[in-house]
């Protein structure tokens, strides 16, 4: 009877690996300590409110590039009329209204100097303001990034079916927008009949509000679309808030004209610096983990601690109202007209800024350990 000829690897035969194990210890996330989340959300913090201060970048883009400097002049004409009316109307005009002999006659006057100059003036301004400031945006980020991406639909393309889809979605896209900061500004007003806690409510949901706005024109040249946006926004809403911060209290303590007039004359002062800026942490869920790099791949991801959100949903009402409305009113197709905005806000994708590689490095470690956090 023959004998069994084996065959080693050497022979050419393939060689089976034996299977490796990781301990569970060695698979269980690595967490800060509560101290070092809260100081990196406070370092973050500083760095939004520094980004929000830096006006030398401002000063410098306007007088190094003319279209910047045009649109921005009229911009700071159109809005301080804009101002100097309701000044006018503030120190001058009501407290004529208040006057017992003649208070009939000067508080229809009043009511007749808003209606009829006021609100129309105002009105006209922010929506200059809206062309300018998107010339601005361009220009600076053209200046500073180079030429901006292309449209959320039919990148690159431009055939004629193409060509309608995209219109239909920039359409659809810009209704939604304007569903959206109507919903803002009543949710805004709403928090500050709450008692106690909402007029701080007000001001910190205002400040998320401003930086949004201030980042959008960036967010939209860098192809992100209303759900990436706003995910990015609520993984750093430490930094943002800062942000937010000094455009809030300009805008805070004064009428509801004065306040959108004041927004308006700044605007381009802070669409300039947040296209400057550096938002951070590069990866909220390994913050102290540097951008890819061949070490950092290496690198075993620490997490910040459970008991500090990662994700803090600022939008969650907003987005929650937005989308009512828009049913309501059957705008496009309920949730696709915005690239999945409507029902998959919770399906942002996380490519934004190069992450995609950390995000599918990590997202075993993540899903088993920051679900419940975020």
């Amino acid at each position: 009877m023959a004998r069994p000829i084996l065959r080693s690897a050497q022979q050419g035969q393939p060689e089976y690996a034996r299977p490796q194990f990781v301990s569970a210890r060695a698979a269980y996330p690595s967490f800060l300590s509560l101290q070092d989340t809260l100081a990196l959300q406070a370092g973050w913090a500083w760095r939004g409110l520094v980004d929000a201060s830096r006006f030398d970048i401002v000063l410098r883009m306007i007088v190094g590039d003319a279209e910047i400097r045009g649109n921005a002049l009229k911009s700071v004409l159109l809005n301080g009329i804009s101002l100097l009316s309701i000044f006018v109307f503030n120190f001058l005009l009501h407290p004529l209204a208040n006057d017992e002999p003649k208070k009939g006659l000067h508080t229809s006057f009043g009511w007749l100097y808003q209606i009829l100059w006021l609100a129309p003036l105002v009105g006209v301004s922010l929506y200059l303001n809206a062309s300018w400031c998107t010339i601005i945006a361009k220009r600076t980020y053209t200046l500073a990034h180079g030429r901006a991406s292309s449209s959320y639909v039919g990148h690159g393309t431009s055939t004629s079916p193409n060509a309608y889809i995209a219109f239909l979605n920039s359409l659809a896209t810009s209704a939604y927008r304007a569903v959206m900061i109507g919903t803002s500004v009543v949710l805004s007003f709403a928090l500050g009949y709450v008692p106690v806690v909402g007029r701080p409510a007000e001001f910190a949901f205002l400040c998320w509000v401003d930086a949004y706005y201030c980042f959008e024109f960036l967010w939209i040249a860098r192809g992100l679309s209303l759900s990436r946006r706003v995910r990015h926004l609520e993984e750093r809403w430490a930094y943002y808030f800062a942000f937010g911060l000094p455009s809030a209290i300009l805008c805070m303590w004064t009428s509801t004209l004065a306040s959108a007039a004041t927004f308006a004359l700044f605007f381009p002062s802070y669409i300039i610096m947040a296209t400057h800026a550096r938002p951070v942490p590069y990866d909220p869920y390994a913050p102290l983990t540097a951008p890819v790099t061949p070490a950092a791949q290496q690198q075993t991801a620490i997490h910040p601690s459970p008991y500090v959100p990662i994700r803090l949903r600022v939008f969650a009402p907003v987005i929650f109202i937005n989308d009512s409305v828009v049913r309501v009113l059957s705008l496009g197709t309920r949730s696709r007209a915005e690239s999945g905005v409507s029902v998959n806000i919770e399906e942002g994708e996380a490519e934004e800024y190069g992450m995609s590689n950390i995000r599918a490095r990590r997202a075993p470690v993540m899903r088993q350990g920051r679900r419940k956090a975020d």
